[in-house]
Parts: C-alpha cells; sequence; structure tokens
C-alpha cells in the first residue's frame, strides 16, 4: 500500500510539472540537459535499458543532480506525464507550481 501511495504522489506532482513548469522527455535531452546543466532532477524508468540508465546516472553524479528511479514501466513514466507514448527517461528542469524538488 505505501508504495502504491508514493506512486500516485509522484504522479500527481509529475503531472503538475509538465502543466506549470519545464520538463524534457527522452535520453539524448536529458544527456544535453545534464551536460549544459540545467537539470534539476532526473527520472528514470524501472525498464530503462541497463546501460543508457548507467550513463544517465554517471553524467547526474558529475553534474550533482538527484536522480529518482520510477517505479512504473517506460509506459506508465509517459502516461504520467501526459503523453500518449514511452518515455523511459525525464528531466525537470524547472518545477512550477509543484513541489517534486522537495525531500520526501
Amino acid at each position: 500500500m505505501v508504495k502504491k501511495a508514493t506512486s500516485e504522489n509522484i504522479n500527481t506532482k509529475l503531472s503538475l510539472v509538465m502543466r506549470s513548469g519545464k520538463a524534457v522527455l527522452g535520453y539524448s535531452s536529458v544527456l544535453k540537459t545534464l551536460r549544459n546543466g540545467k537539470a534539476r532532477l532526473v527520472l528514470i524508468s524501472s525498464n530503462c535499458p541497463t546501460l543508457r540508465k548507467s550513463q544517465i546516472e554517471y553524467y547526474a553524479m558529475l553534474a550533482k543532480v538527484e536522480i529518482y528511479l520510477f517505479p512504473g514501466t517506460n509506459n506508465d513514466l509517459g502516461t504520467a506525464c501526459g503523453r500518449f507514448h514511452r518515455c523511459s527517461c525525464l528531466s525537470v528542469l524547472d518545477a512550477g507550481d509543484s513541489d517534486i524538488l522537495n525531500k520526501e
């Protein structure tokens, strides 16, 4: 039950970010924002390929950016963003009205 509650919580925060803040979807765009230092939070789906996941984690470690491992698949992450396609990773540039960047 706790995992489901936190999953619903992150989904609502993520939908608020997509409406009021700025976020970037996709592997190459996430790497670009990490290299430029614009990313503030990176979300990675549970079924992201291992090589991509480790490369994103490495860039995030260098940029000192928080990583959140999304409990759902890439279909769930795309749906949580309000899109109708898959999304394996997501970078939050500006949280907007959401408190997704706060520690829980």
